[in-house]
């Protein structure tokens, strides 16, 4: 007998996974495949608490050939671990209960049981809880979901009985095993033997082999794994140290320093078990009586799904709203008939007539719900309470019924995407609405379907670059100040997380140091693993029975709402309906925009009803001038706006899908471009197609790929795919799945394309551009939906100004610039924008009419401009803010500082706060305008150096001869406590000390195209996208508006660190222009340091953060705007 049939065969029945969060190192599909290169016949994840990745694993395990076990490591009450395996489904819902218990102590809200929450004044969201406890359950509750359940003893450490024994508590050990025993029944408790490589581990099996003897009942072995290969062991101590928040030197009795926590071979295995070979056999044997896989249908239903009258119902929904949308005599009539036959045909095959009319009946709930939110006699009544997004919009049916907004018969929008005969998974419907609708409706949805039969979606922040270098850098000991400053200088996504040359420029030649290389490799290793669970913006599960049966819960951190403990990928394998409830920034600001124009003007705008054909909204799209517009405000829309100069909303649904990283490296964007100039020089001017089937496909574009449909069509009509083969090449090219599915594809469109007449050298070109489309791109329905808001709020922003500046602030954060920016771009355009004040000022942003000034009207009168909201200032209590609103609408208008103390009992650093923000000198309307913010500040001081907590309208003293706040300290203020200035801009203040040759933005629209400049500014946003390869783009911002920087990949290597932290810049570069925006090519960046006019001065600006691209100094611009610029983002 050779060696290989000699060895034992093995199940690995307790494998840790890295969804027991920063304790286990390796992910389930590489659990999975090294089980099955080392010959194992099965594995059981068992994760800490929770069942995160059971189905992940089972999904890869069946893959391979290898029997999946669900199972948990579940805590108990007093701290010791017990392994729980499913024998059978009523053994997977206990386990699921079990879990679901455990969890429900972990959040004071969940444990006390749910307490209503009731939305108030600025707070449109429930509170969030944090973490009051572990998850852990009793021995009783145990006990009472034992049935089909196996359970072992436990791992060595922390295991119920052998860590007793480990303690020498023999008698209590045996007292638990008695108990587990009448619990579970000789066939489901088991002893769990460990070969941890520790000292007394032979001493302590053999304990355990005798109690399990002296009990009558079996042993197994295990091997409690973390990892899946002793490479990644070190990762896995790494993370120990990580979630104990401490370095590895300081935790090492709590770490695995011997690396045996991995899987093993089974030579090793039977070393390892010598004394105990029973125990090996033993594991196959309980695998032979486990009966559940997890990757089998659990039996989930959603409601409707078995209602024998669905059909019926859905076809009458339809047809009757048919009739009044394509009344007799539409133009599209026919056609609309045609499709909705097809679709519900298709509906009825796949037996999705109740997804449809549970969407609807969601719809009806969520309407009532925005009559509640907004009132019947609010403007926002005449709005709808959502739009669909996403392909779905492309159905009719999603249209009749109310799902969509956008008429696919008009929009000329393909079904295949969406709904086809062959698919394999419940279609997506993605739902946007309002953000105080939503969470309210969240709520609703509970109350509608039970807590118990509907919950939100888990998913997982896994580690990217700046985590994975904080956590691994916190484990090996690094000083923390370096590796803030080295975190913060890393773009936010990077891919493999690699950082040796980032390491190298940070600490030099120390960065050839043990800890320093460890660094490097460690955080490699963790790129993409879960790091812990968060709940899903919208995605929400609801189900017949109990969700128990099926999947474990958590209370989420937020009162009122449970998640799965799967993501959504988890929950699509499984079959689940996963309803997207999201909720979209930009329409709740369009929202507020039209309640603040009702209110502010007495105008009622019905968004469904404006002009699509306003030329003075088409001329500030064309001028690019859309800072603050739903998805075409980006510097790269930016640009392309001039040159596509889109004219209707078929335009502008091609614009939001161009900027996009499929169509970016299908290269579709300049062959687009460059058609459509030449388009708009020569009407007559028509793209040459090299096959009718292309034209067909890729008319609307001009010939370019531009939405994941044309995929479809591409290989549709070119190459005779049906739409599920089309469909599966998309899912194939969007998950970047292994070369050999890519290559099956490619030989059956080659061959098609070639029976169909295209040449070869045509049909590989053509695939070239659909693999290149394989990034992230928008199908045509769901751009069509985007198109729509982002021309609604053009249209708003050009005709409503002060009212679309006010939403926006009160929806912040959102879009892709900072308030200050938005603040600034709006004044430039005339709106005005007065500071917040404790007299006039409510809790948010409001329009209000205040008299004129001859400079900025030309004229005598009023006008409307937007009064910054007290909730801007920082560091302030909302509940004390809210008092201040509410004292005064009750009692009437502060009369002094004094008298605000005393009517609200605010604590003495909120009126400081409030002082230095401005919006305390209304209060002194007796003195010159430029003294009243420092007399504010000197009484709320008063305030602060009183012993009494009382506030008593008592005179105040004398105050001392105080100088007013110069510019420099109104910005100071202003930044430190609303994060932005209405006084002057930081450039305008710096510039009298810059040399003469430093141009502002205003000076570069004159420079000569090549000419070499050197300009200066704050920078709002750093950009260095993965289809630029490798350019970076600056957006500076100084007195006068905006500059455009490239900074090409040579001189970003030699200065990385100035490109990625610095908050204010100095460049010199050359001159570029296309279309009509300007660019500087940069040919050397520096930071901008300035020396501040006085000493005095100096004391109010604070030092750069420490991970500033040079050491701290004094002579920088303020902190407040240093961390303004330093939000500038990575998109």
């Amino acid at each position: 007998m050779n060696a290989r049939q000699r060895r034992p065969g093995y199940a690995e029945l307790h494998c840790h996974s890295a969804y027991s969060f920063r304790d286990g190192a390796s992910l389930p599909g590489e659990l999975a495949a090294r089980a099955a290169e080392l010959g194992y016949g099965a594995l059981a994840v068992c994760d800490h608490d929770g069942v995160y990745g059971v189905l992940e694993a089972a999904v890869a395990l069946r893959g391979l050939g290898l029997k999946p076990i669900a199972g948990v490591e579940l805590t108990l009450a007093d701290g010791h671990h017990l392994t729980l395996l499913c024998q059978n489904r009523r053994g997977w819902s206990n386990l699921c209960r079990l879990v679901t218990l455990a969890h429900r102590r972990t959040r004071r809200w969940a444990s006390a049981g749910e307490r209503r929450w009731r939305s108030r004044l600025g707070r449109a969201r429930p509170p969030l809880d944090p973490l009051a406890d572990s998850p852990v359950v009793t021995l009783e509750e145990l006990e009472r979901h034992a049935e089909g359940l196996i359970c072992l003893s436990g791992c060595a450490r922390s295991g119920a009985l052998a860590a007793r024994v480990e303690r020498g508590e023999l008698a209590a050990a045996r007292a638990v095993a008695v108990r587990l025993l009448r619990a579970f029944g000789r066939e489901r408790f088991l002893v769990e033997l460990q070969r941890p490589l520790w000292r007394r581990d032979r001493q302590r099996n053999r304990l355990l082999a005798a109690l399990a003897d002296d009990l009558g009942v079996g042993v197994v072995a295990t091997g409690n794994v973390h990892a899946h290969i002793a490479r990644r062991a070190r990762l896995q101590d790494a993370l120990v140290a990580a979630r104990l928040r401490r370095s590895l030197d300081d935790c090492e009795p709590e770490r695995r320093g011997n690396h045996a926590h991995v899987l093993a071979t089974l030579e090793d295995l039977a070393e390892r078990f010598a004394d105990h070979p029973r125990a090996l056999a033993a594991t196959l044997e309980l695998v032979e009586r486990i009966e559940f896989d997890p990757a089998q249908n659990l039996g989930y239903t959603y409601p409707g799904s078995e209602d024998p009258t669905a059909g019926r119902r859905l076809a009458e929904l339809c047809r009757r709203e048919l009739e009044r949308r394509y009344p007799t005599g539409h133009r599209h009539r026919r056609a609309a008939e045609r499709r909705l036959e097809e679709e519900l045909a298709v509906i009825a095959k796949l037996g999705l007539c109740g997804f449809f009319l549970l969407h609807n009946e969601l719809l009806e709930l969520a309407s009532e719900v925005a009559r509640e939110v907004r009132g019947d006699e609010s403007a926002r009544a005449l709005l709808a309470p959502g739009r669909g997004r996403g392909s779905s919009v492309s159905s009719i049916v999603c249209y009749l019924t109310g799902l969509s907004h956008i008429d696919p018969i008009t929009n000329g929008l393909v079904l295949g995407r969406f709904l086809n005969e062959r698919l394999t998974r419940l279609p997506d419907i993605d739902l946007d609405f309002p953000r105080d609708i939503r969470d309210r409706l969240i709520e609703r949805v509970h109350d509608r379907y039970g807590p118990d039969r509907s919950a939100l979606v888990c998913s997982f922040a896994t580690y990217q670059v700046r985590s994975a270098v904080r956590d691994m850098g916190l484990a090996l000991g690094l000083p923390r100040a370096e590796i803030e400053r080295l975190a913060r200088s890393l773009e936010p996504w990077r891919e493999g997380n690699e950082i040796a040359s980032d390491v190298a420029e940070l600490v030099g030649e120390r960065a050839r140091e043990p800890r320093w290389r460890a660094l490097v490799e460690l955080v490699a290793e963790a790129h993409g693993l879960p790091r812990h669970v968060t709940q899903h913006p919208g995605g929400m599960i609801v189900s017949t029975r109990p969700l128990t049966d099926f999947c474990a819960l958590q209370p989420a951190s937020m009162q009122g709402r449970w998640m799965l403990q799967w993501d959504k990928d988890s929950c699509a394998d499984a079959g689940f309906l996963k309803i997207d409830l999201l909720g979209l920034g930009m329409l709740s600001a369009v929202e507020r925009c039209v309640v603040e124009i009702e209110r502010a003007r007495g105008e009622r705008i019905d968004l469904s009803r404006i002009p699509y054909d306003d030329p003075a909204t088409w001329r500030s799209i064309q001028r690019a001038e859309t800072l603050g517009v739903f998805q075409i405000e980006s510097r790269a829309q930016m640009q392309m706006l001039k040159r596509t100069q889109p004219e209707s909303l078929a335009d502008l649904t091609v614009q939001v899908a161009l900027v996009r990283p499929g169509p970016i490296q299908g290269g579709a964007v300049h062959p687009y471009l460059e058609r459509r100039e030449r388009l708009r020089s020569d009407r007559s001017y028509r793209p040459v197609y090299e096959h009718p089937a292309l034209e067909r496909a890729l008319a609307d574009t001009l010939g370019a790929i531009v939405f994941q449909d044309q995929v479809l069509e591409v290989a549709r009509l070119l190459a005779g795919f049906t739409y599920a083969e089309a469909e599966g090449l998309r899912r194939a090219m969007s998950r970047r799945r292994v070369h050999d599915e890519l290559a099956v594809y490619r030989r059956r469109f080659i061959a098609g394309a070639c029976q169909r007449g295209a040449g070869r050298q045509l049909a590989e070109r053509v695939w070239q551009q659909i693999v290149g489309f394989s990034g992230y791109g928008f199908p045509k329905a769901h751009a069509a939906a985007f198109a729509l808001l982002a021309y609604q709020s053009a249209w708003l922003r050009e005709h409503y100004a002060p009212e679309f500046l006010c939403a926006l602030l009160n929806e912040q954060p959102m879009g892709f610039y900072p308030p200050d920016s938005l603040v600034r771009e709006a004044r430039r355009r005339g709106v005005r924008v007065e500071p917040p004040c404790v007299v006039r000022s409510s809790l948010e942003c409001r329009v209000e009419r205040i008299g004129a000034s001859e400079d900025l009207a030309g004229e005598s009168g009023e006008v409307l401009a937007v009064r910054i909201g007290l909730g801007y200032v920082g560091g302030v209590a909302l509940a004390e803010l809210e008092q201040v609103v509410a004292e005064r609408d009750r009692n009437g208008p502060y009369r002094s500082l004094a008298d605000l103390a005393a009517r609200t009992g605010c604590s003495a650093q909120t009126l400081e706060r409030l002082a230095a923000a401005g919006a305390c000198d209304a209060l002194f309307g007796d003195l010159p305008a430029n003294e009243r913010r420092r007399r504010a500040m000197w009484e709320a001081g008063v305030v602060a150096g009183r012993k009494s907590g009382r506030r008593l309208p008592l005179e105040w003293p004398d105050a001392p001869s105080l100088p007013p706040l110069d510019e420099w300290q109104r910005m100071v203020a202003d930044y430190r406590t609303l994060g932005f200035s209405l006084g002057e801009h930081p450039l305008a203040l710096i510039r009298p000390s810059l040399p003469s040759d430093v141009l502002s933005s205003a000076d570069l629209d004159s420079a000569p195209e090549g000419e070499r400049v050197r300009c200066a500014g704050l920078v709002i946003v750093r950009q260095r996208p993965v289809t630029a390869r490798g350019v970076t783009f600056l957006l500076l911002e100084d007195e006068h508006g905006a500059i455009n920087l490239v900074v090409p990949p040579p001189l970003y290597e030699r200065q990385r660190l100035v490109v990625r932290c610095e908050p204010l810049l100095l460049a010199v570069g050359r001159v570029e222009r296309r279309s009509g925006t300007t660019h500087v090519v940069c040919e050397h960046l520096e930071r901008l340091a300035f020396e501040p006019p006085t000493v005095r001065r100096a004391r109010l600006l604070e030092p750069a953060r420490a991970w500033s691209g040079a050491p701290p100094r004094a002579d920088t611009v303020p902190a407040a705007a240093s961390r303004h610029a330093a939000r500038a983002s990575w998109r």
